[in-house]
C-alpha cells in the first residue's frame, strides 16, 4: 500500500454537553441570584437605617465599630473588603454626625485609629431593631441567617481563591462538561 501525505485534521467544534444553553439562562446564574439579593437588601435596610441617618456603607462601617471599637482604618477596611480610597469618605461623613473620632496613632503616625464617639455608642441601642426587622423580612431567625452568612462567606473566600487556583478560568467556562 503506497504511503499518502497526512492531510491536516479539520477543525472540529468543541464538544458541548446536551445542556450547554441551561448555563446561559439567567435564572441559573449565581452571579445575578446574589447581585439581585444585594439589591433586595440593601433597599430593605434603606428605610431602617434612615432613622439612625446612616446609609448602608455607614452602618456597616458602625457593625464593625460595635464589635472592635478603636480599629484602624485599614483594620476596617480589610474587614470590609474596602480600600482607603472607599472607606475615607464615609469616615469623614461620619465623623461630620459626631458618630466616629480620627486620630493619628501616636506610635505610627502612617495609622489612623477609628474610635466610636458617647452619640456612636448610643446609637447601637436603636440599631439593635434593624438586623430583626431584616429578619423578619426574611422570614428567617439568627440561626438561619448565621448558616446562610456562613455559606455567602465560604463562596466569597472560594471566588476570592479562584484566579490563584486556576489560571485556565476561561477555558473551564468555556465549554462546561465537555467531553474529551
Amino acid at each position: 500500500m503506497p504511503h499518502r501525505p497526512s492531510q491536516p485534521a479539520t477543525p472540529q467544534p468543541p464538544s458541548v454537553h446536551p445542556d450547554a444553553g441551561a448555563w446561559l439562562q439567567l435564572d441559573r446564574q449565581l452571579c445575578f441570584a446574589l447581585y439581585s439579593a444585594s439589591l433586595a437588601m440593601t433597599k430593605a435596610y434603606k428605610p431602617l437605617l434612615a432613622p439612625l441617618g446612616l446609609t448602608y456603607p455607614q452602618y456597616l462601617v458602625m457593625l464593625v465599630l460595635w464589635e472592635t471599637d478603636n480599629a484602624t482604618v485599614s483594620q476596617l477596611g480589610d474587614k470590609l473588603t474596602l480600600d482607603s480610597g472607599t472607606l475615607t469618605p464615609l469616615l469623614k461623613r461620619l465623623q461630620a454626625q459626631g458618630l466616629i473620632s480620627r486620630q493619628r496613632d501616636a506610635a505610627d503616625e502612617r495609622r489612623v485609629l477609628v474610635q466610636l464617639t458617647p452619640a456612636g455608642r448610643q446609637l447601637r441601642e436603636a440599631a439593635l431593631a434593624v438586623p430583626q426587622a431584616i429578619a423578619c423580612a426574611a422570614q428567617c431567625d439568627l440561626g438561619q441567617i448565621s448558616h446562610l452568612a456562613s455559606q455567602l462567606t465560604g463562596l466569597r473566600h472560594q471566588l476570592n481563591q479562584f484566579p490563584a487556583q486556576s489560571p485556565q478560568a476561561g477555558a473551564a467556562t468555556t465549554r462546561p462538561h465537555a467531553q474529551a
